[in-house]
């Protein structure tokens, strides 16, 4: 048997539809043939928690092997990991092709599911992971200033810590007192639209629930930026979450019910040749990724992954055709920037990076390490402190680099290295989402 494997790892589809999948003496067998091969290697002990859970309650353990460790004990590392897919990606050797096809992030969330089953989800993790529901309450005139108000009270957050536990250091994103859908509509003037080669000429926007609903200005100035260049665009008005937040808490059938929501349209778009664009990395992850692996069957779904794009992927794209306007007004001195896990195991290189680059005037630090905030996960008064430990790294490299902005194409991301920032350094850098940064720099 080969002892690790250098070809490029492949992924089965998710057959969680089967009774087997639900079995929890199933699972636990399988949760110890893969410990035992992670106990055996130890490469992604440096990613995030879960490993060195795992590896402190092997060495803890009366064998020093994994089967000294109380399978109730293998809760621990399932909770600890949060779905990043950077071990997959980046450091296990036996991923498949390799036969002994470990996939730890797709065991985990089986275990997530099994928790969910069986009813052990907590009512804050379906109340938190239930985006639209949260975005539609919450993302109005008034409604939104009160509560925005309220996540940057003491005495509201020590209330809110103590009975929902969301931790009460952790900075909150506002809402929004508008939607981006419902102050934008499809109204496309372009009247000389670029027509490139390489990518479809048309873009359709999967605004995202947190553009939507948090920061519509990140829409805002996308559309912006397709105005700039001449690129026919419209607005996927009637999407729903894309589900991550459902898959990352194990509720299947919720990703199901949203998946099917969405499908009609997107596929309707796919179909007559659009770019598929969100502007959030683990959107793009979902369908690219995870849906069509959970939906193997469903040939619409891998038509709708073809055509999703990264939205600097996508430029950089026409920009390679000379068909990007490099008309840059403002520079924008030096940047950390941050490549959020979910981008990174797109596997499509550091767009971002590259396109910022091409505005005079700008230096790029490009960090490549996890945040640790990690979607809900780093909101969680139980997670907290461990996301805080995760994101110490990212948190100096970027601080160290004197930066006039922080940036990550994930926005969670970027408030979460700016409050380690200011809390170790007591620096107030301000964030920009690249987005917005090459929004600025066009002077638009």
């Amino acid at each position: 048997m080969r002892e690790g494997s250098l070809e490029a790892p492949t992924r089965h589809p998710v057959n969680w539809k089967e009774k087997y999948f639900y079995d929890e003496s199933l699972f636990f067998n399988e949760l110890e043939r893969v410990f035992d091969i992670c106990h055996g290697c130890r490469r992604c002990v440096s990613l995030c928690t879960a490993f060195p859970t795992l590896f402190d309650l092997v060495d803890e353990s009366s064998t020093m092997e994994v089967d000294g460790v109380d399978k109730k004990d293998y809760w621990k590392v399932v909770d600890k990991c949060y779905l990043c897919d950077m071990c997959y990606l980046s450091k296990c050797p036996y991923v498949p092709p390799h036969e002994w096809n470990v996939d730890f992030p797709h065991l985990m969330m089986r275990g997530k599911a099994i928790k969910f089953k069986k009813g052990e989800s907590k009512v804050r993790d379906k109340v938190l992971s239930s985006t639209d529901f949260m975005g539609k309450t919450l993302a109005k005139p008034v409604i939104s200033n009160v509560v925005n108000a309220s996540n940057k009270n003491k005495i509201f957050r020590n209330l809110l810590d103590s009975t929902f536990k969301v931790h009460k250091h952790r900075d909150l994103p506002d809402y929004s007192a508008y939607t981006f859908r419902g102050k934008n509509n499809n109204t496309n003037t372009i009247t000389d639209p670029i027509s490139p080669s390489t990518v479809p000429s048309k873009v359709v926007l999967f605004t995202t629930c947190y553009v939507n609903y948090n920061e519509p200005i990140i829409g805002e100035d996308f559309l912006k930026i397709l105005n700039k260049n001449n690129i026919q665009h419209e607005l996927l008005n009637s999407e729903v979450c894309c589900g991550m937040p459902k898959f990352e808490l194990g509720d299947l059938e919720s990703v199901e019910k949203l998946a099917m929501k969405n499908l009609p349209l997107l596929s309707k778009y796919a179909n007559e040749g659009y770019a598929i664009i969100s502007l959030v990395p683990s959107c793009t992850l979902m369908f690219k990724q995870e849906i069509p692996l959970l939906f193997a069957d469903n040939q619409e779904f891998k038509k709708i992954a073809q055509q999703f794009y990264d939205p600097f992927s996508y430029l950089l794209a026409l920009n390679k055709e000379s068909l990007l306007s490099l008309d840059f007004k403002n520079d924008l001195g030096n940047i950390s920037y941050h490549v959020p896990c979910h981008l990174r195991v797109q596997n499509i290189g550091l767009k971002t990076k590259e396109l910022l680059e091409l505005i005079p005037g700008t230096k790029v630090k490009t960090i490549e390490r996890c945040s640790g905030h990690d979607g809900t996960w780093g909101i969680k008064t139980e997670f907290f402190k461990d996301s805080m430990k995760i994101g110490k790294p990212v948190f100096k490299a970027a601080e160290q680099f004197n930066p006039d902005y922080i940036s990550s194409d994930c926005a969670i991301a970027s408030r979460h290295i700016v409050q380690g920032v200011r809390e170790n350094s007591k620096k107030n850098i301000e964030k920009l989402h690249p987005i917005s940064l090459m929004r600025l720099a066009y002077n638009l």
